[in-house]
């Protein structure tokens, strides 16, 4: 199940995201913290990924072009807002 309304606890940040795009291997912290969520900055170091799927918050970023469990990944402090 895939949920629209992920917030992040470390940051307290709504996660973006952004289909058919994947995040430039260049991307760090400052450059979602300092750019979120201004799709029109944050496009600077995206790359088209049809399939793909871009996350972000101001502190993690994550690519995915296949099903993942984000709950192996217990750096990402994702929650689901629907809750």
């Amino acid at each position: 199940r895939t949920c629209d309304q992920l917030r992040c606890t470390a940051c307290d940040f709504r996660v973006s995201l952004f289909n058919d795009y994947v995040w430039d291997q260049s991307c760090d912290y400052l450059f979602f913290r300092n750019n979120m969520p201004e799709f029109s900055k944050l496009r600077a170091k995206m790359i088209k990924k049809k399939g793909a799927r871009a996350y972000a918050c101001q502190c993690s970023w994550r690519s995915i072009d296949e099903l993942t469990d984000l709950q192996t990944e217990p750096q990402l402090r994702w929650v689901c807002g629907k809750h």
